[in-house]
C-alpha cells in the first residue's frame, strides 16, 4: 500500500489537536451546530477532527498519487451516474460540500477519469495559497476563482466539461435563499442553481467518504438531481441531499463552519 491515510501520523494528529486548543471558538462552533442541527455528539467532534487530519495526510501526499496507485486510497461508488450525465454533452456541475475528503476527491477523479474544474476561494495568504493551488492541479484539474467566476465557469460547461463547487457554506441575504437544512433556515447561496438553469448542465452531488471497513476512500457520484427551473426549489432539493449524507456520516461534516450565521430578518442570532 503506498501509505496509510488510516494511521494519520503524529504530525497530523498533532496539528489538529494544537487547531482545537488553540481557536476553542471552532470547537464551540461546532458544538452548537449539532445543537441546531438536533443531533447528539456522542463522538461526532472527535470523528471531525480525526477526518480533517487524515485529510491532511492525503493532501500532504499528492504529489506521490498516479493513475497506478490512486486506487489504495480511493474507489468509486456511482460513476454512472457521473458518466451518463457527461455524456449529453452540457457539462456537469458536482455539488460537493466540506465533507468527508473534499480536496482528494476532485484531484482522485482527474486521475481515475479525467481533469475537472474547481471552483475555490482564495487563502488569506498568498504563499500558501499558491501552494495549495499548485497541490490541487498536480492531477490535470483546473482552477476557478472564486470570485467573479461565473464566466469561467459557463465557459467550462459549455465545453462539456465538468465543475466541482462547494455549496455548503452561509451566505449573505442578498446572495441566497433559505432553505431547511436539518429543521432549521440556512441561507444557502442560489448561484449554483442559477449556473444549471443558464447552461443546462446536468447537477451531479458527488462526495469522498470514508470507509472504516475498507481503510480508504470511497467517491459517491448520487444520482442527477433533476431541475425543474425554481430556485428556491432546486436549492432545497440539493440540500436535502446533501443533509441526508450528513446524517449518514456525522463525524466526518465540517461542523466548525457557523452555519446558520445568517438569519431571516427580525430573527435572533443563533451564535
Amino acid at each position: 500500500m503506498l501509505f496509510s491515510v488510516a494511521m494519520c501520523p503524529p504530525f497530523a494528529r498533532a496539528y489538529v489537536k494544537v487547531l482545537d486548543i488553540a481557536i476553542p471558538r471552532l470547537r464551540r462552533a461546532a458544538v452548537r451546530n449539532l445543537e441546531i442541527a438536533n443531533l447528539p455528539d456522542q463522538g461526532v467532534i472527535a470523528g471531525m477532527y480525526r477526518s480533517i487530519a487524515r485529510m491532511l495526510v492525503t493532501f500532504a501526499k499528492f504529489p506521490s498519487l498516479s493513475r497506478d496507485n490512486v486506487s489504495n486510497v480511493i474507489r468509486y461508488d456511482g460513476i454512472e451516474n457521473f458518466k451518463s450525465a457527461s455524456a449529453r454533452g452540457r457539462g456537469v456541475l458536482v455539488a460537493t460540500a466540506h465533507l468527508g475528503n473534499w480536496e482528494l476527491s476532485a484531484f482522485a477523479h482527474a486521475l481515475m477519469t479525467g481533469p475537472m474544474h474547481i471552483v475555490v476561494r482564495p487563502l488569506d495568504n498568498p504563499r500558501v495559497d499558491a501552494l495549495v493551488e499548485q497541490r490541487r492541479a498536480l492531477s490535470g484539474n483546473r482552477i476557478i476563482s472564486k470570485r467573479d467566476g461565473a464566466r469561467d465557469i459557463l465557459r467550462a460547461l459549455k465545453s462539456g466539461d465538468a465543475v466541482g463547487i462547494l455549496i455548503d457554506q452561509n451566505t449573505t441575504l442578498e446572495e441566497g435563499v433559505f432553505v431547511d437544512f436539518f429543521g432549521t433556515p440556512a441561507c444557502a447561496g442560489t448561484a449554483f442553481v442559477k449556473l444549471a438553469h443558464h447552461s443546462g448542465a446536468a447537477v451531479i452531488p458527488g462526495y469522498a467518504l470514508w470507509s472504516e471497513k475498507e481503510r480508504r476512500y470511497v467517491l459517491r457520484f448520487a444520482p442527477e438531481i433533476p431541475m425543474t427551473g425554481d430556485v428556491y426549489a432546486d436549492t432545497q432539493a440539493i440540500h436535502a441531499h446533501l443533509e441526508s449524507v450528513i446524517r449518514e456520516h456525522p463525524d466526518q461534516y465540517l461542523w466548525m463552519h457557523r452555519r446558520w450565521k445568517t438569519r431571516p430578518r427580525g430573527a435572533p442570532p443563533l451564535y
